[in-house]
């Protein structure tokens, strides 16, 4: 396993262009079913009972509102709840976010403590990869500690952290930021520990986690993050700054039902609208097709891998030079430009990752 390397910065600020995410379990109603979340489970026993449930509201999402008297009730929400009691000691249920792929994020989490009897714990996990690869930020009131630790292949490597108590019944925030190779967790607003650098994971899901027969309580959580620029949609902007005279760029994959979609465009809002019969025929035949505009021509063709092996179309829009312009004339300018891309491009990989 690596070793961990205790960094001196114990704070860094995210990207100005950043985005967020909340995840709003008081959207939900108790009882109902999670949408955009799988169950996952490390370790041995049954997997986590992740519901719905009502419950007082953590401070950190409570609506702002004069308090009537200091008698008056306080305000109950829908939080997400892990009731699993079973006791087995390597037991780890969790709950995915499959909503995002996360590289450079904070994430904040509301937690709360309400009991068991091996175990009192509640965690986030993040740059998830499956149930055998992942980082957690975790905290233990039996154990009265904060533990940072990493998965990788099954096996878990010492965790680091200081001895805190943590109070049962009562909402806390664990927050964890990763920049880069650096992370850097926080209990209550507070660093509990350097900032680490681990290059284990470089990106993944996030998640919600407990151990044994812990039951514990998340409440609404956001994620502030800078978006991941997919592979492809990275070689099409250099491409375009390589070539800016380019009128139109697109590569096409075709989806799990065999349908070509866009997977990258200069005009990125068109990612996943689908191809049509021309740019399926380049790909599973290698049909090389040529059309015209108002002045402008089309071209698409195969973008094959390093053996041959078509894994994409391209579409390349340009300014026609002439009405004489010859097809040779314009296949040779767009050759030019895939076989660039195809330099960068050795495997389907290199498109999707």
């Amino acid at each position: 396993m690596r070793k961990f390397l205790f960094g001196l910065s114990l704070a860094l600020a995210m990207s100005a262009s950043g985005a967020q995410i909340k995840i709003n379990f008081s959207d939900f109603a108790a009882g109902q079913s999670l949408t955009n979340f799988h169950n996952a489970l490390a370790g041995a026993g049954q997997p986590g009972d992740w519901k719905i449930v009502t419950d007082e509201s953590p401070s950190t999402f409570a609506p702002l509102m004069p308090q009537i008297a200091p008698t008056a009730p306080a305000t109950r929400r829908p939080v997400l709840a892990q009731l699993s009691r079973d006791p087995a000691d390597e037991h780890f249920p969790m709950l995915i976010y499959d909503g995002q792929t996360f590289k450079n994020f904070k994430l904040t989490a509301p937690f709360k403590i309400i009991g068991g009897v091996a175990e009192q714990m509640a965690g986030v996990v993040f740059r998830f990869q499956n149930a055998s690869n992942f980082y957690v930020l975790r905290v233990s009131a039996l154990g009265r500690n904060v533990r940072f630790y990493k998965v990788v292949d099954g096996i878990r490597s010492d965790p680091i952290g200081p001895p805190l108590n943590i109070a049962t019944n009562t909402w806390h925030t664990l927050a964890v930021q990763c920049l880069g190779d650096q992370i850097t967790c926080w209990l209550d607003d507070k660093a509990v520990m350097p900032t680490l650098n681990d290059s284990s994971f470089s990106a993944g899901k996030i998640g919600f986690w407990t151990k044994s027969d812990a039951v514990s309580y998340f409440g609404d959580t956001t994620i502030d993050y800078t978006p991941l620029v997919p592979a492809a949609q990275a070689l099409v902007r250099d491409i375009l700054k390589t070539y800016p005279r380019i009128v139109g760029l697109r590569i096409y994959t075709p989806d799990d039902s065999g349908q070509m979609r866009i997977l990258a465009s200069k005009v990125e809002s068109e990612a996943g609208q689908p191809g049509t019969d021309v740019e399926k025929a380049a790909f599973t035949n290698g049909t090389v097709s040529m059309g015209h505009t108002k002045g402008t021509v089309l071209v698409d063709m195969p973008l094959n891998d390093r053996n041959g092996e078509p894994i994409a179309t391209v579409r390349v829009e340009l300014k026609s030079y002439s009405l004489a312009e010859t097809q040779d004339t314009v296949l040779d300018r767009v050759r030019i430009i895939v076989n660039e891309m195809q330099k960068r491009v050795l495997s389907k990989q290199d498109l999707t990752e």
